[in-house]
């Protein structure tokens, strides 16, 4: 529930958000056999869900407005997100990036702050909750990508700090693709994991009908796991492969 809730606008309406959750867990997880045989991420099969559901409640965002130690009162105003202003317009503020890093950017809860997902993830890893090759592989062909098309076009493509620190990457990469259940076992199979998740995401961001590519790329790449970890296991000695 908590990464669902860290997918979805500000201005979200409670109701949708407890049918998003409900289908999370009824289709995402309990159709599978419950906890730990599901091999979708349940948060982001309920983020999708949304999304196409409910299109414009999902992508009506809340523009950020920093409160000082003065009681005043800002009245709610609509935005687009850095992605889709460029995705639409070709557009790049110069301060986008800075912004982005430290959360004075409209976007879901969970993407609109850099820094503390970097630290989140810094946590995660020190205690071994997760390990390195997903999130890096994942940000690292993001960054590769997206450095390509970038020197091609500088006027046309988002540079790879932008790509990098907008939109739901580093929330994905760290939070929603290292889950357990629905990644790879082996650090081969997790950085094939994150590299098909980078190129997934650039490829939607770049061609697809949606500013950002994050949930579709992890959700395509769950489906593959079991073929991953088919080709990354290492063979045992003396084993010899099935011809079946």
């Amino acid at each position: 529930g908590l990464l669902l809730a860290l997918n979805i606008p500000a201005s979200f309406p409670m109701f949708l958000f407890i049918i998003g959750l409900l289908f999370a867990l009824f289709v995402g997880k309990h159709v599978f056999g419950g906890l730990g045989h599901n091999f979708l991420n349940p948060a982001l099969i309920g983020r999708v869900f949304l999304l196409i559901s409910f299109p414009l409640q999902m992508t009506t965002w809340v523009k950020p407005a920093w409160l000082h130690f003065t009681r005043a009162s800002y009245d709610l105003q609509t935005t687009a997100t850095p992605l889709a202003l460029l995705k639409e317009n070709g557009i790049i503020q110069a301060h986008e990036r800075f912004n982005a890093f430290i959360g004075n950017i409209p976007g879901s809860a969970g993407e609109i702050s850099a820094i503390a997902l970097i630290i989140g993830g810094a946590y995660l890893l020190l205690r071994h909750v997760i390990t390195w090759h997903i999130p890096v592989s994942y940000v690292g062909t993001v960054a590769g990508i997206s450095a390509i098309f970038w020197l091609v076009n500088p006027g046309k493509y988002g540079d790879p700090i932008f790509h990098v620190v907008s939109g739901g990457l580093l929330l994905g990469a760290i939070f929603m693709a290292t889950d357990m259940v629905t990644s790879p076992e082996t650090p081969k199979g997790m950085v094939i994991f994150g590299v098909g998740c980078g190129a997934l995401t650039m490829l939607i961001r770049y061609f697809g009908g949606y500013p950002e590519g994050v949930s579709f790329s992890i959700l395509i790449m769950n489906a593959l796991v079991p073929f991953i970890e088919k080709v990354s296991h290492p063979r045992r000695l003396g084993e010899v492969k099935s011809r079946a």
